[in-house]
């Protein structure tokens, strides 16, 4: 516990101070030096981001943050006022200068206008706590600084880096405390939302612990991807239900636009980059991997949450496999994918059978959100009646009949 060790500093301290005639006057001042720098350092180290500011922060959007001194109620517990803790928002150029420094250089200018950014560190004797609390935070403007290339607005990171200047009881040692937030990437615009949480989701992803920052790789295994595309999936629509094998595979064709792979292991050693992820527009599409992935994501969030997690879905296949698969079942039988053409869309595809008995799959016009806000799917499901079963062979009464609203009758 950081208190124990600020209790054997003193101890040591009065041990030095003690001996202070046999050490010499040589010798005791070097070892009160370090002392203080060790308490320097250890103090430093103490000065914590609780809460965090929002990773994706519009301008003239009011937000919260907290920071918090682990050693404030031991050291600060004599001081006759607060100290103030100041939020200001650095670049990316400033945030490695100053952790290249080891946070000895203090900031020289801000990059934008944070309101209310001056905070008491206030200590509860009750909790033994000692926090600046930023509830009523507002970043007014941002200044842009040069980009690199084809680096857009929402690739540039930023941080509210955290500051204030204390005096610690007893020893009278004043120490500039400072700490950076996680990387934020500013936004003017809504519409600028989804590409900014591209950024913010591939930095915190693959970022190492410990780096300069806030760099982070160009490219990474496919199986991180993965990873990460799964736990998002699940956080976002809060689910149970991660994502399958199969969906991998589906996945890994569209991001690599590699279709001769004929199992996932044909990706498993492969690479992908961040221009793959959120820069380069699919193939005969108007959208990123990315910002296809996350249409199904808030889609499933919005509307399909209990369907995903009944496993009614199978939402990550293609249409040509779709196709392979209920050519051969019988007519009536369908399965939901997510649509291909379209961002934030589910569609059914279903068999029909001609006369002369030959079998056709046939897709219906994607549903978006605002579709099935009007009438659930279930609901939609149940009005189609050329829909028997679901693939590969459940009834869709049985399947889907928990999902079915009550009817309304009469003038209702």
């Amino acid at each position: 516990r950081c208190e124990n060790l600020v209790e054997i500093y003193f101890q040591l301290q009065q041990q030095v101070m003690a001996a202070s005639t046999e050490l010499g006057p040589e010798l005791l001042p070097r070892l009160l030096e370090r002392l203080n720098e060790v308490l320097s350092s250890l103090v430093k180290s103490s000065f914590l981001v609780e809460k965090q500011p929002p990773q994706v922060l519009k301008t003239q959007t009011k937000f919260q943050a907290s920071v918090r001194f682990l050693l404030g109620p031991q050291l600060l517990k004599a001081a006759p006022k607060p100290y103030m803790v100041r939020a200001d928002m650095v670049t990316e150029k400033q945030a490695r200068e100053l952790e290249l420094s080891n946070y000895s250089n203090t900031l020289s200018e801000s990059t934008g206008e944070i309101l209310h950014n001056m905070v008491g560190l206030e200590t509860n004797p009750t909790s033994a706590t000692c926090c600046a609390n930023f509830k009523n935070v507002l970043l007014k403007k941002i200044k842009r600084c040069e980009r690199k290339g084809s680096e857009s607005v929402t690739e540039e990171k930023c941080a509210v880096l955290f500051s204030t200047n204390v005096t610690l009881t007893p020893s009278n040692i004043s120490i500039h405390l400072q700490v950076l937030s996680l990387p934020i990437v500013v936004i003017v615009h809504g519409n600028q939302d989804n590409n900014a949480k591209a950024t913010v989701l591939w930095d915190n992803a693959f970022s190492d612990t410990e780096r300069v920052p806030f760099v982070v790789a160009e490219r990474v295994p496919w199986e991180k991807m993965c990873d990460t595309l799964n736990l998002k999936f699940m956080a976002e629509v809060q689910t149970t239900k991660g994502l399958l094998k199969d969906h991998y595979f589906f996945l890994a064709q569209k991001i690599f636009n590699d279709h001769s792979a004929t199992s996932p292991e044909d990706f498993q050693n492969r690479h992908v980059s961040w221009a793959q992820f959120n820069k380069e527009i699919l193939p005969g599409r108007g959208f990123t991997f990315w910002q296809w992935f996350d249409g199904v994501l808030d889609l499933t969030k919005r509307c399909l949450k209990s369907y995903w997690s009944d496993r009614l879905i199978m939402g990550f296949i293609s249409k040509q496999y779709v196709c392979k698969l209920l050519s051969m079942e019988q007519e009536g039988t369908f399965l939901l994918r997510f649509s291909d053409s379209e961002i934030g869309g589910v569609t059914i595809a279903y068999v029909i059978r001609g006369k002369d008995g030959s079998s056709q799959v046939e897709n219906i016009q994607p549903f978006s959100a605002k579709d099935l806000s009007i009438r659930s799917l279930g609901d939609r499901i149940r009005d189609l009646g050329q829909l028997r079963n679901l693939y590969p062979n459940i009834p869709k009464d049985q399947a889907f009949g928990s999902h079915y609203n009550k009817e309304q009758t009469g003038k209702d």
